[in-house]
């Protein structure tokens, strides 16, 4: 994941002292990120803009425990993504994927101009790859949405999770081994998948 600009952890100090405002320009820095992750992990827009309504408000209320020395869009987004996975188990939704390891993450999560979500989902191998993300587990679907759309190391990802190094390299190799299972099937969704996945 690129370096985090210098201004932005500027900004998380001055919301750490109580500067409203220097909150507001985290929110509008980070909401097509966090909003985009909760569409990836909970597949609905609606409830994704609730999620990551909800995320900005955690995180909000939750500054005095943010380390200035850490990555703010790291942070962040292991509130977002704890927060969808509370919701993925409440509802009991176990499913989803995406492509393989050779797939960089989507130009719409590195973009310095934002684009709406019809942008991002237009098209048939958006849709494809969408719908491919409802049939493999929810924490198998999460670090996959970090890995390839948010191009986050596995040190990275294994600090979003709470979780180890290792832990996460062995994840990725039995979610691209779930999806080459699906991808197998006689009904792939797309032709632009590809039938095979090599191992971390």
């Amino acid at each position: 994941m690129a370096e985090e600009a210098p201004i932005v952890r500027e900004w998380a100090r001055a919301a750490m002292a109580g500067d409203q405002a220097a909150f507001g320009e985290l929110v509008a820095q980070y909401q097509h990120a966090v909003f985009n992750l909760a569409y990836r992990l909970l597949g609905d827009p609606q409830e994704a803009e609730d999620a990551a309504q909800e995320a900005f408000l955690r995180a909000y209320a939750n500054l005095s425990r943010y380390d200035p020395e850490r990555s703010f869009k790291t942070w962040l987004l292991s509130i977002a993504s704890n927060h969808c996975i509370d919701r993925l188990r409440k509802r009991r939704l176990t499913w989803v994927s995406i492509e393989d390891e050779q797939m960089g993450p989507h130009p719409a999560l590195v973009s310095t101009e934002p684009g709406p979500e019809d942008a991002l989902l237009d098209g048939e191998r958006s849709a494809a790859i969408q719908a491919m993300l409802a049939q493999v587990p929810d924490d198998y679907r999460t670090v996959i949405v970090l890995r390839y759309w948010y191009d986050m190391s596995y040190v990275e990802i294994a600090e979003v999770l709470g979780t180890t190094e290792s832990a996460i390299k062995s994840r990725l190799f039995r979610a691209r081994q779930a999806l080459a299972h699906l991808l197998e099937q006689p009904a792939s969704p797309s032709p632009t998948m590809k039938p095979a996945m090599e191992g971390s």
